[in-house]
């Protein structure tokens, strides 16, 4: 098929400008079509980050994009509740949501097509059933989908900031306020694209709140809450004031803990309503038994582990 990039899709990625025209299909496909060369603007090879200047030609060769990575594996599932239209689980850290760059075994999502068989379509291929996701060394619950009508409807809950998300941080250093908020728009990192960054001021909105629940020398363990769900927000809001989540090297956390691979960041609690009667539903996932190992490490000595 061909399209033609107007001047409305002037300065857009490639790969957004074809998502907008081709809602019918996963970003991932297209993506997948772009690095198998099947995207050509003006006769050549694009790249998914090229920014359109307006008037381009752009053929376009669908083929489809084999579920390699969203089979059903038979592995462990912590449920901690389930009805008709959704499931939430409890997920370890270490365990990815679902496949990506050189993840296509051992995913939530291969487990849950194993359990449940069915999910929604809503996300895609490689996402069947997933709402939101939580970092791969974040732990805690998650909701899944099992019908289109309860994605969509728990999408729209998580548009439009319905959805009240609690987690438990442990965060260096001593957080001076007993609560307070951070509100900086979160892109990209333009250097280290494993990243994101609130350099440079501009970028999606993000807002993040918290209060402090216990002090240790060293560390300040909070109870924060998120308004909005961007990439690494927690991390990167925390690290933005000074304060890295402990054990996130990745956002500049020293090397001092000797405990884990993770880093200590628990998604508590999550608030909802019901798809399909509208009930107010509230879930807990318990702090895993690592972290509730750190803080009493810091209980039980003088200084920082």
């Amino acid at each position: 098929m061909r399209l033609e990039s107007t001047t409305s899709g002037r300065g857009k990625r490639l790969d957004h400008f074809l998502k907008d025209r081709l809602p019918q299909y996963s970003r991932a496909r297209i993506q997948q079509w772009i690095r198998q060369g099947l995207v050509l603007v003006d006769g050549r090879p694009g790249k998914s980050s090229y920014t359109l200047r307006g008037g381009e030609a752009i053929d376009v060769e669908p083929a489809p994009l084999p579920l390699l990575h969203a089979e059903p594996e038979d592995l462990p599932l912590d449920i901690l509740y389930e009805d008709q239209d959704l499931i939430a689980v409890n997920k370890p850290a270490g365990v990815v949501v679902h496949a990506g760059a050189g993840r296509h075994s051992g995913t939530l999502v291969n487990a849950l097509l194993h359990r449940f068989r069915n999910l929604s379509t809503v996300a895609g291929d490689l996402r069947p059933g997933i709402v939101h996701r939580l970092d791969r060394q974040t732990s805690g619950v998650l909701l899944v989908a099992r019908t289109d009508f309860a994605h969509r409807r728990l999408a729209h809950q998580f548009a439009s900031r319905e959805v009240r998300k609690t987690y438990l941080a442990l965060v260096h250093g001593n957080v001076r306020a007993d609560a307070g908020k951070v509100e900086k728009p979160i892109s990209r990192d333009p250097v280290r694209r494993t990243r994101m960054s609130v350099k440079s001021g501009r970028g999606r909105e993000a807002l993040t709140e918290y209060r402090v629940l216990e002090r240790f020398e060293g560390f300040t363990l909070l109870e924060v809450r998120i308004a909005t769900g961007r990439t690494h927000q927690i991390r990167v809001h925390m690290a933005a004031i000074g304060h890295p989540v402990a054990g996130d090297r990745l956002y500049g956390a020293p090397r001092s803990e000797p405990l884990t691979e993770r880093f200590f960041l628990h998604a508590q609690q999550i608030l909802f309503h019901s798809p399909s009667t509208g009930a107010e539903i509230t879930l807990e996932a318990p702090l895993p038994e690592e972290l509730k190992l750190w803080i009493e490490r810091l209980k039980n000595r003088a200084g920082p582990i």
